[in-house]
């Protein structure tokens, strides 16, 4: 009888499988084994850059509900100049079709830096580092709805099922600390998921393991479901059985998704121990919680304060993806799950919201670059749309997907660096349009990987961050 472990044609899963109780039980094994024998546990498995990379890890503020560029990053002298008057364009339907006259901004601009870039009062602290940021103006998106928005925003797709991009990045790299997610979701103050759900953090059809971990930094346990209920010698009697029973069933099904749950289990256990630690600021300097704003009488910046320093915690612990949540509230601030969403009292809503991120967001910068991280990090502050020149309701704007204005910094971006821009009263992208597919492949490229080489098959085609599309914006290069 021939062996059946050199037949030719003996597929290589089922080689695995027959060589060895699959990966996941011998990461779980792996896991048990230092408590019990004092062995020193594997390092965790990076995956080497096709080329490289300008940054390591990257740290998502996200502005969901869609900052208006014409109020921030985007001003424009003809709103004022034509402020009452009716638009001279056609207008194209909106998401309420409650459309006014042309409203000039409430706050008043001037150039910033050395390198002038003209930005309005609403960010000031953070205007103060214009010469950090690669400012793009001409970014467009083809939706024009908020949970819509926020997935092509995401994960490149406008609907549920596909991997964010914090879960291709962990895909792609893999992970640099063993003990906790590469991909974080950070939340503080009652900040709620964007529209669209905790599928905007989802892993799709790529290994559960990359899927984010959402952390509540001021609540304790920060993470309530790894939070052990149990005395340390039954937790690992516990374990004990779950790992029988994992490498049985492992043996039988050869299928990743097992192999990711098993390894989730591990990455749990471990993380018991690192997440308390890292959302402990006590061993943090007077000065550090004073730069961030973590004792700010504003409960929402202290909030916020809180979630950009645990971010730069993140970071030094080698996290590949940090993602921020705002947090809802003040006067005319939009919902739970799209805080900066103003289609009435902009001023007001836009005001509060600039308030709670402008000084964390600045400190956090600022500490990054004090500390040498800077240049390895990379910053990215957008929404998923931008807000019309035209007013709704009289005191606010609508959604406008057509054009508008993100920035990044660090993580060798071209600092002081503006790239594209609208028309005069900032509705249309003019010149050098941008899409979020040209987005990610330039931070996929920042990053050390090729947009197009990385993929993953599912369901008979081999599916991407940037689906079919994408260009280097080469314009924020440094």
């Amino acid at each position: 009888m021939s062996n059946p472990f050199l037949h030719p044609r003996l597929p290589r899963r089922e080689m695995l499988r027959r060589c060895s109780l699959g990966f996941g039980s011998l990461a779980l094994s792996a896991l048990l084994a230092p408590r019990l024998s004092g062995a020193t546990p594997e390092k965790a498995a990076v995956r080497p850059p096709l080329y490289r990379p300008r940054a390591r890890h990257v740290i998502f503020a996200y502005m969901s509900g869609g900052v208006s560029h014409l109020d921030s990053f985007d001003p424009k002298p003809e709103l004022k100049r034509r402020h009452g008057q009716p638009m001279p364009v056609p207008v194209k339907p909106t998401m309420f079709n409650d459309n006014g006259n042309i409203m000039a901004s409430p706050w008043e601009s001037r150039p910033r830096g050395q390198s002038g870039i003209e930005m309005t009062d609403l960010f000031p602290q953070i205007a103060e580092l214009a010469d950090e940021l690669a400012v793009i103006r001409s970014m467009t998106t083809k939706v024009n709805e908020h949970a819509q928005g926020n997935y092509t925003m995401h994960t490149g797709f406008p609907f549920l099922g596909h991997p964010s991009a914090g879960a291709w990045l962990g895909y792609g790299l893999g992970s640099e600390n063993q003990n906790v997610p590469g991909f974080v979701v950070l939340q503080s103050g009652g900040a709620t998921v964007p529209h669209g759900g905790v599928g905007l953090f989802s892993s799709g059809y790529l290994p559960a393991q990359y899927q984010a971990s959402v952390l509540q930094v001021d609540q304790d346990p920060a993470l309530a479901n790894i939070k052990p209920a149990e005395a340390d010698v039954l937790q690992r009697r516990r374990l004990n059985f779950i790992r029988d029973l994992d490498q049985r069933f492992a043996q039988e099904s050869a299928d990743p998704q097992i192999e990711a749950a098993i390894h989730n289990y591990e990455t749990a256990y471990r993380m018991q121990a690192a997440v308390p630690e890292l959302c402990d600021l006590r061993g943090e300097t007077e000065a550090t919680r004073r730069l961030y704003g973590l004792d700010s009488p504003d409960k929402n910046k202290a909030a916020y304060a809180r979630q950009c320093l645990v971010a730069r915690r993140l970071i030094e612990r080698g996290v590949r993806f940090v993602e921020l949540s705002c947090v809802s509230g003040g006067i005319g601030a939009g919902g739970p799950g799209n805080p900066w969403d103003q289609h009435g009292q902009i001023k007001e809503g836009h005001g509060s919201m600039a308030f709670q991120v402008d000084q964390p967001l600045a400190g956090l910068i600022r500490d990054l670059r004090n500390r040498g991280l800077l240049e390895d990090t990379l910053i990215l502050f957008t929404g998923e749309f931008g807000r019309t020149p035209f007013s709704q309701g009289g005191s606010g704007r609508d959604h406008n997907p057509f054009g508008f204005s993100l920035w990044m910094a660090g993580g060798g971006v071209r600092g002081g660096s503006v790239v594209g821009a609208t028309d005069d009263l900032g509705y249309y992208a003019v010149q050098d349009p941008c899409n979020i597919y040209d987005l990610w492949a330039t931070i996929l490229h920042l990053l050390g990987l090729d947009h197009e080489q990385l993929t993953y098959r599912y369901g008979g085609r081999d599916f991407r961050l940037t689906d079919v599309h994408g260009q280097l914006i080469r314009g924020v290069l440094a």
